[in-house]
């Protein structure tokens, strides 16, 4: 099997840790290693596969002749922005987490088990975009009730992990817990989010739209269009709650008027779609939770339940850990059909 030289911008990052750890786990075909971050960063050693790489400073010139063949970017949409035309430019496919390019009509935006084929387009700019973490899960719970009934309308609140932003917010939390029980919690600086997040929920992630969402949840609106190639209306409301990581997600789906649901078709689909596993036993306390999902691959789905008013509305529940499902795992998966796609 051929293998890969690999490149990883935002090395020390939290998405960017997970991406090598997940490039281990799965095995990945790589030849060698370039990881990459800011200059503060810059000669610190990682550790990979028993070798030690040294982290270069991310520049304008750092991929010219270094035969990359993939590179991630997972530093920010500024930084995509400014230097992913540098590792196109040296031949190298960018999978970029960022929100940057995900909108671009021109830049596929993939999650590998919902619309794969879409893949096929990076040619045209070199990127493919790896979507919001939320919608990376949503879609993935959605795509195969959609092909079972047709979704007309679909309503999710998410309950984010504070991992959702970065190690400061993962920090944030567990410093204003030590607080907390050290009785020093009216004396904490906010710093990572609006508000204190320890035993609290914000209802307000990203900035706010004239339209009263945030851009959270208008990702997940626009997104879910984008990668399921529909026209279901789509509305979000996104939370920040004190867990450190994996999203959980409650999503409310209408299907169409004469749509009697069947709840034992529709968890059957569920758990025989790609990397979803039904865990929906609630009489014995089995449901998907933060706890369940966190450092796994899979995205969790169980209180599958028809409503009781309507026959056509079905809501489930959805777990999934965000920095693995939602962002390095997700790319990976994205690279390895990029490979297949490639050896045809």
């Amino acid at each position: 099997m051929r293998k890969y030289n690999i490149a990883v911008v935002g090395a020390t990052g939290a998405v960017g840790e997970e991406l090598f750890e997940v490039l281990k786990q799965r095995d990945f075909p790589v030849a060698s290693l370039l990881p990459l971050a800011s200059k503060s960063s810059a000669g610190k050693l990682i550790e990979f596969n028993g070798i030690q790489y040294k982290i270069e400073e991310l520049t304008e010139d750092v991929f010219i002749d270094r035969d990359i063949d993939i590179a991630f970017f997972s530093a920010g949409g500024s930084i995509s922005a400014k230097f992913a035309k540098y590792a196109v430019e040296s031949g190298a496919v960018v999978i970029d987490n960022t929100s940057h390019f995900r909108m671009m009509d021109n830049i596929p935006l993939v999650v590998p088990e919902v619309n794969p084929e879409d893949i096929a387009h990076w040619e045209e700019t070199g990127i493919i975009a790896n979507p919001n973490c939320s919608t990376i899960q949503m879609v993935q719970l959605l795509k195969p009730l959609h092909d079972l009934y047709g979704i007309k309308r679909v309503d999710v609140s998410t309950y984010q992990a504070t991992s959702g932003a970065g190690k400061a917010g993962m920090q944030e939390l567990v410093k204003q817990m030590e607080e907390f029980f050290n009785f020093k919690l009216d004396q904490t600086k906010v710093e990572a989010f609006s508000h204190q997040i320890a035993l609290n929920v914000i209802p307000h992630i990203d900035t706010p739209q004239e339209n009263g969402y945030t851009k959270e949840e208008m990702k997940m609106v626009n997104e879910t269009a984008k990668i399921m190639h529909s026209d279901f209306a789509v509305s979000a409301t996104c939370v920040r709650v004190p867990v450190l990581r994996s999203h959980s997600e409650s999503i409310t789906i209408h299907f169409g008027d004469d749509i009697v649901v069947d709840v034992d078709k529709a968890r059957e689909v569920l758990d025989n779609f790609e990397n979803v596993t039904l865990m929906d036993d609630l009489a014995n306390n089995q449901y998907p939770m933060p706890i369940t999902s966190t450092d796994t691959d899979e995205t969790y789905v169980g209180r599958v339940r028809k409503d009781i008013f309507a026959d056509n509305i079905l809501h489930i529940w959805g777990v999934a850990d965000q920095i693995r499902v939602g962002a390095a795992t997700n790319s990976i998966r994205i690279a390895e059909k990029w490979i297949k796609l490639e050896d045809i």
